[in-house]
């Protein structure tokens, strides 16, 4: 443990010299620097396929969703770098004016946005967070220590490789994106007691990674917790668009955070069966409570299913009693990530909007909306389903901090 303390020491203290170059950086460096990056991964995509051809041929015992977390294709290389280019585009939230004032003493006052410092991010299995990480860390004027999964190794070190071939082209030190190599759980153990060197942990993956961020944490850590994700189909619901979205919010892609774990179905909208009947023929394993079993003769679920996020293609369906059963249901069983809404009807949609107490409320869209890059930030560190500092898809605004600065012209006080 000794050498891992000292190996993130070592990593920690150029992480802060870079920092505070990054902090003063202007955005046009720094854009600079990440579209650099980009055009690095796409010359470098035969490289970065290669390596990840290794990790998948190595990733015996991993499930169809870890599978397909880890899988990069030309297209997904192609999206990391159109990715880096949008995170490139962005405002600069560094040094926006948040707000100001004056008291009457003759004091003003500015609340500014200043990066958060250094931060170390501990991941599994998807390769693409080591470019959008890095990315988006720097455009925020932050410094990153980068640790992901042993199983995209390969992958991680290709694609770290071509970010830092982006920076350094653009002047900026490589230090300001940091990736441990070293895969000895140790390292990590050193990352989450390192305080003073590194300002904030963020880490993304499953429940096992983040109980023990949580548990082990000396520094400040912003959590990416489970998608028990829900889509509520009101009795207003119109057909066409519940089938489709809850299909997609389903099946498009079984292993992403954003994915629906339950389907709450209003027991008057007249076509439940329909719903379930069409998640099976997509190839969805379908669990039901009593009444849906009743009405459609699928298995049961067990109590456990409803707090179970699947990351497969199963899920679990339950008939409620309106939009109150379905808010207690949420409440209950939700992660506060994402949940949805289908129905016309606008009245229950404000309430669903109002009152489900989640990061990320949709009416009539699918669950699969839960990505930064869909939602204007180019991409995101993960999703926070906390209440403290940022909520919902974490990008650049999210990782960042404010100060104050005060102007005075000789006021001492009474």
């Amino acid at each position: 443990m000794t050498d891992a303390i000292e190996t993130i020491r070592i990593m920690g203290e150029a992480a802060r010299v870079a920092a505070r170059q990054l902090a003063l950086a202007p955005t046009l460096l720094k854009a600079t620097a990440v579209r650099g990056a980009a055009a690095a991964v796409r010359a470098n995509a035969a490289t970065i396929l290669a390596a990840n051809a290794e990790d998948m041929a190595a990733a015996g015992g991993l499930g169809a969703a870890m599978l397909d977390r880890l899988l990069l294709t030309p297209a997904r290389v192609e999206a990391m770098a159109a990715g880096l280019d949008t995170v490139a585009g962005l405002a600069d939230p560094v040094g926006q004016l948040i707000n100001e004032w004056q008291q009457p003493n003759g004091l003003r006052f500015e609340r500014v946005r200043v990066p958060l410092g250094v931060i170390g991010i501990i991941y599994e299995s998807r390769p693409n967070v080591t470019a959008d990480a890095g990315a988006l860390c720097l455009m925020a004027g932050n410094a990153c220590i980068l640790r992901g999964g042993s199983e995209a190794a390969r992958s991680n070190r290709s694609i770290h490789a071509a970010l830092v071939e982006g920076v350094v082209a653009a002047g900026l030190p490589a230090t300001a994106i940091q990736l441990v190599g070293d895969l000895d759980r140790a390292l990590v153990g050193a990352m989450l007691t390192a305080a003073g060197l590194i300002d904030i942990i963020v880490p993304r993956g499953g429940k096992g990674l983040v109980a023990r961020v949580q548990a082990e944490a000396r520094v400040p850590v912003l959590a990416h917790l489970d998608g028990l994700n829900h889509i509520y189909v009101d009795k207003a619901a119109d057909p066409a668009k519940a089938l489709a979205i809850v299909i997609n919010s389903k099946l498009r892609r079984t292993g992403v955070c954003g994915a629906m774990e339950t389907l709450l179905i209003d027991r008057a909208y007249p076509a439940a069966a329909e719903l379930v009947t069409a998640l099976q023929a997509a190839g969805c394993d379908v669990r039901g409570d009593g009444r849906i079993v009743a009405l459609t003769g699928i298995p049961a679920v067990e109590a456990a299913d409803w707090d179970t996020e699947w990351l497969d293609a199963r899920a679990s369906v339950a008939l409620v009693d309106g939009v109150d059963a379905a808010l207690a249901h949420i409440e209950a069983h939700g992660s506060h990530h994402t949940d949805a809404i289908v129905t016309e009807d606008d009245a229950i949609a404000a309430r669903f909007l109002s009152e489900v107490d989640s990061a990320i409320v949709l009416h009539n869209a699918s669950t699969q909306f839960a990505d930064g890059g869909e939602f204007g930030f180019g991409a995101e560190i993960g999703i926070s389903t906390g209440r403290l500092h940022a909520r919902g898809p974490v990008a650049l605004e999210g990782l960042t901090t404010y100060k104050y600065r005060v102007y005075g012209d000789g006021q001492v006080r009474a």
